[in-house]
């Protein structure tokens, strides 16, 4: 189960940053990573009393954690896919994102994951560099690699939380992000940015929507599995997002690109046997 709520975590946290790209190009990106946040965060409120649980100060603090480096994960990401090439942007902060938590997962918390799910580890990082590979172009990269830390930061501390806490710590940390930004925002004064452009609204609020439900199932897959492999599989999300761009904006795959998508099934595969 938690590798088929990875997967699912990775499918919509990649439409949710095929949106957020999208409205990116139609608004500031400080706009589009605010309201979005905040529309994940009404509905997390709407969400909040079925899911139950009850949650300590070490949940919330975490969950604070998870806002602080999930805000300037999500901002530095959607600026580089606004402004950059998105088939390096988002290869670069996946991986990134995917390889700390393993690094912390197998040293830290003493995982173990057998032969197999570390092949299918090692296949699907080297698949989300290639099912997102273009050539060309490196405007981005700085972004990139500040997204990278800050969702590799974000997957860790969302994996201490306790299961027993429920959405709570989630939800403590999309208070965090929106507060983060809407201060920022001001004390910098960015107050023009903040406003988002008429025609992104339906984009954000979706993207926001998705973004929130993506982060659901992450969470219930970290409590039921390793972090390692829970955390590898939720980076394949640039696979969704290229799948989306040729679905709906025609874009065309790539021989390489083709590579990956097959390398992916098959790291999903081998980790699902292997775990």
């Amino acid at each position: 189960m938690p590798v088929v709520l990875a997967l699912a975590a990775a499918a919509v946290y990649g439409a949710a940053d095929f949106l957020g790209g999208l409205a990116g190009r139609r608004a500031t990106t400080l706009s589009v990573v605010l309201w979005s946040q905040a529309a994940g965060l009404v509905l997390l409120v709407a969400v909040l009393p079925f899911f139950g649980g009850h949650a300590v100060a070490a949940d919330i603090a975490w969950g604070a954690l998870c806002g602080i480096a999930g805000g300037i994960a999500i901002e530095s990401l959607y600026r580089g896919l606004a402004t950059g090439t998105m088939g390096i942007v988002s290869p670069i902060s996946a991986v990134l994102g995917a390889s700390i938590p393993v690094v912390y997962g197998l040293v830290f918390r003493g995982e173990h994951p057998g032969a197999f799910a570390l092949a299918g580890i090692v296949a699907a990082l080297a698949a989300v560099v290639l099912v997102s590979y273009e050539p060309g172009g490196r405007r981005g990269v700085p972004e990139a690699l500040v997204a990278g830390v800050g969702f590799g930061t974000y997957f860790i501390a969302l994996a201490q939380t306790r299961a027993a806490a429920g959405m709570v710590p989630l939800f403590a940390a999309r208070f965090t992000t929106v507060i983060l930004l809407a201060a920022g925002g001001l004390a910098f004064g960015r107050v023009a940015q903040l406003r988002l452009a008429r025609q992104a609204v339906p984009l954000v609020m979706l993207c926001g929507v998705f973004d929130v439900s993506a982060n659901v199932l992450y969470v219930l897959a970290a409590h039921g599995g390793m972090l390692a492999i829970v955390a590898v599989l939720t980076s394949l999300y640039p696979a969704a997002t290229v799948a989306l761009a040729a679905g709906v904006l025609h874009e065309r795959l790539n021989r390489v690109q083709w590579i990956g998508v097959a390398l992916a099934l098959a790291g999903a595969a081998a980790i699902s046997s292997g775990s």
